[in-house]
């Protein structure tokens, strides 16, 4: 191996976490003695998804926010929520340009490289990190690695399910949307045994991003996400509508310990490190403070095991995913009790990880205390 393969930090893959991991450490002055190489095989010049999160106040990509509302509202068969967001406000980017507006600030970072490459391979241990890739092998005192792992799709101990989806981006005939409120969940829709609802985030009043989203362990065949997404569109009268942009994911949901398979040099970060968060697939805000933390963590402690990877809310989550996977046709009505009974900001607190134990007891008094019961005790024993 050449001694120009040899180098300080690797980031394999240049999803949101990669990104922002290279970004947050060629913008801070304590990492410009160390060269940082990214590898990514795709060249990320098409618009291939969008974030959303909530948070007070600006971002620290505010001048990516593509769209942004103050309003949402919730709907079910025989109820219906509409409440402000504040303090919060919710907020969208475009993959596209957070792509753009990183690549264009990396580029100017002395010590970091970026390449087009496939990693086929990692080997690691507590003295350094051997990368593969098909340009070739390279070596790194520390690796971080956002590509999938598929260790938690082999086991039994945590629940596996899918957030899995399609949108379209659609202008339709008649105005049928409300520009200043998003639909968070809309259930009023056929729940087929499994937990699924309508997400809507509209532009204008005859524009909006629409998805047919479902919590469950197995995917539909395509017709079926685009059929409920044209009923949908047909049962609100839209009138002739044109689809400009489509998208599609599958998320993983599970509270599995993807830390166990980090070590001194290596640690998995984004959906491949448990960055996700697992009752509700929401990803970008969760991998930001991950990344804060992470690169303060590096500042003054070495050895990657000693980042902590693990809170309260992970084991909530757990429980909840328990309860849905168990009872997955009853997820609706989770989600219905708990906007029935809860302040929003409550919940929306509660899902960014910020709350007390006293509001946490709030809200779990508001699920069938039964099932998290017994879920509780069948994990203890």
């Amino acid at each position: 191996m050449e001694n120009e393969n040899h180098v300080d930090i690797i980031i394999c893959g240049g999803g949101a976490s990669g990104l922002l991991l290279a970004h947050g450490l060629t913008k801070d002055t304590a990492f410009d003695h160390l060269n940082i190489l990214l590898f990514e095989k795709d060249s990320k010049t098409q618009n291939d998804r969008t974030w959303c999160f909530w948070e007070e106040g600006l971002s620290e990509w505010e001048e990516l926010i593509h769209h942004h509302w103050d309003s949402a509202s919730f709907k079910a068969p025989n109820f219906q929520r509409h409440f402000t967001l504040a303090p919060y406000q919710y907020k969208m980017i475009r993959g596209i340009d957070f792509y753009q507006t990183v690549y264009s600030r990396l580029e100017k970072a002395p010590n970091f490289t970026r390449i087009k490459a496939e990693v086929t391979g990692l080997i690691a241990n507590d003295n350094g990190c051997l990368v593969k890739t098909d340009e070739g092998v390279f070596k790194a005192k520390k690796v971080f690695s956002s590509l999938p792992q598929d260790h938690f799709t082999k086991q039994k101990k945590y629940p596996v399910l899918q957030q899995h989806f399609i949108g379209w981006f659609v202008k339709t005939e008649r105005p049928i949307f409300d520009p200043s409120t998003i639909v968070f969940m809309d259930f009023d829709l056929p729940q087929k045994k499994e937990t699924r609802f309508m997400y809507v985030l509209p532009f204008s009043a005859n524009e909006a991003l629409i998805e047919y989203t479902l919590f469950s362990k197995d995917l539909l065949e395509k017709e079926e996400y685009e059929n409920a997404m044209i009923d949908y569109l047909n049962e609100n009268g839209s009138g002739d509508y044109t689809i400009t942009e489509k998208e599609q994911g599958s998320i993983p949901m599970t509270a599995y310990d993807f830390s166990q398979h980090n070590n001194a040099s290596l640690m998995h970060i984004g959906t491949a490190g448990g960055w996700t968060k697992a009752s509700t697939g929401f990803t970008f805000q969760k991998s930001q403070r991950k990344i804060n933390a992470l690169i303060e963590h590096l500042k003054h402690d070495g050895n990657l095991t000693h980042f902590p990877q693990r809170s309260k809310f992970d084991f909530y989550d757990l429980l909840f995913l328990d309860v849905l996977a168990k009872y997955n046709a009853e997820g609706g009505k989770l989600f219905i009790r708990m906007f029935q009974r809860n302040a929003p900001q409550r919940i929306f607190s509660f899902l960014d990880e910020k709350t007390t134990f006293w509001e946490e007891a709030q809200l779990m008094i508001s699920f069938p205390i039964g099932r998290f019961v017994s879920a509780l005790v069948r994990r203890i024993f």
